[in-house]
């Protein structure tokens, strides 16, 4: 069995091809969208029969059959030994027969094939083509390493970093192809820090009326108290007040009393939207107001349906950032903004940074959303261990994390020369 790859315009144009090039006999093992058409991959057993073509000059039928013949997949790759693919194919088309026969036996013994034989026989292919769907993307993934190792190397080191996978390869597809692989490695890093955002420390300067919203566990409490206890030290206590709309964790306002009686500023409960707007303006002459909101599971709308309809009702207006766990996986905080959609967010704050063995899983998230970073938490401390987001120290600490942690970290000199990157 042999393996052709065919592309069209369409997929009506690629199954055309197939059909006048291989004949009714062929089988499709897959498809593939592509930028410009369409990608088809099809199997077939034996050569098929040639239409007569009219006779052309001998100097013509030379450069004509150079130029359309193309190399199957197993000529490529070599078809040898018992888990190649011709192997597999064979296998497939073995057990179709088989499969099959059971169902031609019953029918002509006048018993049609039930409903669980059938989904068995599906089951079962279904199984096989996954198999060879498998085998094939690898091979062809293999052939494009080979094709092109620097990029390979760079999307390897990228994804080591932390950098998602499709974030990875779009970043290196636009590296110069005459740099070296230190150039590479210092432009990706300059890439990077140029799609990164950030807030400049928009909370403290611009102050208003600010919620913090985001999972339990995340660090909302405690990250409201270092940014009331800066903005105390700056403006005075005076200038800044604090709010729990979080009726549901235990001992939740008591925390936060605690937090408001060290600063020396005033904390106040709203569980519905009437209480909110009620506190809202007896502190109508605070520069600052810090609401601390209710945590919720990644799975659980209602809290945020509630703090879109504190934010909708309220009398002020409220700039909500949302908090993550600089530590937790990548498809976690994935999930978490996508469940704010419906919630205009200003910025974001990452906290516990100091357990992390990578940063590159936050910078990703961060650039594929277009979500600006505002601020950074690294400790328990109130109010030392907070910073305001920048690009360079994210970057390059991101780049060292790698280089100390990472399953293939980059050379030292590389990685030193992270901070003149970014």
């Amino acid at each position: 069995m042999k393996i052709r790859r065919f592309f069209g315009k369409d997929m009506r144009d690629a199954l055309n091809q197939v059909k006048e090039e291989l004949g009714s006999d062929a089988v499709i093992m897959s498809n593939k969208k592509l930028a410009d058409g369409v990608e088809i991959v099809a199997a077939y057993d034996k050569e098929p029969v040639k239409k007569a073509k009219p006779e052309v000059r001998p100097a013509a039928t030379k450069h004509n059959s150079k130029s359309q013949v193309t190399p199957t997949l197993s000529e490529i790759i070599g078809d040898s030994g018992p888990d190649s693919l011709k192997a597999l194919l064979e296998k497939q088309a073995q057990t179709k027969s088989e499969l099959s026969a059971p169902a031609v036996a019953k029918e002509s013994s006048g018993t049609s094939v039930n409903q669980q034989d059938m989904s068995d026989i599906k089951a079962e292919l279904a199984s096989l083509r996954n198999v060879l769907q498998f085998q094939v993307n690898g091979l062809l993934k293999q052939q494009q390493r080979n094709e092109h190792p620097m990029q390979a190397y760079l999307t390897d080191s990228l994804e080591g970093m932390g950098i998602s996978r499709d974030l990875a390869r779009q970043v290196v597809s636009f590296t110069p192809a005459d740099c070296s692989e230190r150039e590479a490695w210092v432009f990706l890093l300059k890439l990077l820090a140029n799609r990164l955002k950030t807030n400049q420390n928009d909370i403290l300067t611009q102050a208003g009326v600010v919620a913090l919203m985001g999972p339990t566990g995340t660090g909302k409490t405690t990250t409201i108290a270092k940014l009331a206890a800066r903005y105390a030290q700056q403006h005075g206590s005076d200038k800044v007040a604090l709010v729990t709309t979080d009726g549901y964790r235990i001992a939740a306002y008591e925390q936060l009393a605690t937090y408001g009686k060290i600063i020396g500023c005033p904390v106040k409960k709203a569980v519905n939207a009437e209480q909110l707007d009620e506190v809202l303006y007896q502190f109508r002459n605070r520069k600052l107001v810090l609401l601390d909101t209710a945590g919720f599971g990644q799975r659980d709308t209602r809290l945020i349906k509630q703090l879109d309809t504190f934010k909708q009702t309220s009398c002020a207006t409220i700039k909500s950032y949302l908090v993550l766990q600089a530590n937790a996986q990548r498809q976690v905080m994935q999930q978490t903004i996508k469940l704010y959609d419906a919630i205009s967010l200003q910025g974001c704050i990452f906290t516990k940074l100091d357990e992390c063995y990578s940063l590159g899983e936050m910078v990703s998230v961060a650039i594929e959303n277009n979500l600006p970073v505002s601020y950074l938490t690294d400790g328990q401390k109130v109010p030392e261990d907070i910073r305001s987001a920048d690009v360079k120290y994210m970057i390059s600490t991101a780049a060292r994390m790698f280089k100390k942690y990472g399953l293939n970290p980059m050379t030292s000199r590389q990685v030193e020369l992270t901070s003149v990157a970014v």
